[in-house]
């Protein structure tokens, strides 16, 4: 971690999107107090409460609706679906400035390509969250600590200080030397795991059926060659060791596309299952069964809404 004098300055933060991944940083950096948070949404609310397992977090959390009225920021943490980033560009635009730091918190690889259009000089430091969320009400988060760390970032300069922001909060961060493999990791869980609970309608109990997890482990075999194909360095049993990770997670919790396909909002699915996919073409790398789910999880996202009980 970062010596004491690195988390001594108080930062002026932007949260853009207030959902689960937002909602929990936003309402426990705020409660915190170390730093100064404004929330940048479509419409104000007056606090963030974040259930977990120890009770409940609340603070107060300023917000500004209108992109005109931002100010250039120390850190901006992007907390939307990696699909909706291009309508955060007139956040961006106003927020960054050439000293700022962009964390990105979504889901994916790429961050730093995907984002450098609408950051301008500001730098963009790719994050990975693990920490299992749900958004119950625009003002209210439930929290649940996924593993070890809540975050994942490059032991750099830039990932250090990003750690140091969270310090007088319950959330970690690791520091790794490897982050590609990390990044890889996760999104062998989100690629595979996420598209097959928005097609299931159900939450992450559906992995123990054994049906399931044979399926599950098959995709992840292909997700697996294409992660090596590309860099990462991946275990022999990594594919198995992703499903232990998967069937670990609480029953009852569920992905971030699960949600999204009960709500009826259009699904990650390209920046998650569709990546895989894009490079495991570059890379010529055949997977079947991946190309079979990406069709399945985008013909859902843009089906009719689902009906509401």
């Amino acid at each position: 971690m970062p010596p004491p004098a690195a988390n001594s300055k108080r930062q002026r933060i932007a949260v853009i999107g207030l959902g689960s991944i937002g909602g929990v940083v936003a309402g426990m950096l705020g409660a915190a107090g170390r730093h100064d948070i404004v929330a940048c949404v479509r419409r104000p609310i007056a606090r963030m409460t974040v259930e977990c397992a120890g009770g409940t977090i609340e603070s107060p959390l300023p917000a500004l609706t209108d992109p005109h009225e931002a100010q250039p920021q120390d850190w901006v943490l992007l907390c939307t679906k990696v699909q909706d980033t291009a309508a955060s560009a007139p956040w961006l635009q106003r927020l960054c400035g050439p000293a700022t730091r962009v964390a990105a918190l979504q889901n994916g690889i790429g961050h730093a390509e995907n984002l450098a259009p609408f950051t301008g000089r500001a730098t963009v430091i790719p994050t990975i969250v693990y920490y299992n969320s749900e958004r119950l009400a625009p003002d209210r988060v439930r929290y649940r600590r996924g593993s070890e760390y809540d975050f994942a970032v490059a032991d750099d300069t830039d990932g250090q200080a990003f750690a140091a922001l969270f310090d007088g909060t319950m959330l970690r961060t690791l520091l790794s030397g490897d982050f590609k493999t990390l990044a890889w990791r996760k999104l062998l869980v989100n690629a595979v795991a996420n598209p097959v609970s928005a097609l299931t309608l159900q939450r992450n109990a559906v992995f123990r059926r054994e049906d399931v997890a044979a399926l599950c482990l098959a995709l992840l075999e292909e997700a697996v060659t294409v992660g090596r194909a590309d860099g990462a360095r991946l275990a022999t049993d990594e594919a198995a060791q992703t499903m232990a990770r998967l069937t670990a997670i609480p029953p009852d919790a569920g992905s971030s596309m699960y949600f999204d396909r009960l709500a009826g909002r259009p699904l990650e699915i390209d920046a998650l299952t569709g990546a895989v996919v894009e490079l495991a073409e570059r890379h010529r790398v055949p997977t079947p069964l991946l190309k079979m789910l990406l069709t399945l999880a985008r013909a859902a996202s843009d089906g009719p809404a689902l009906p509401r009980h």
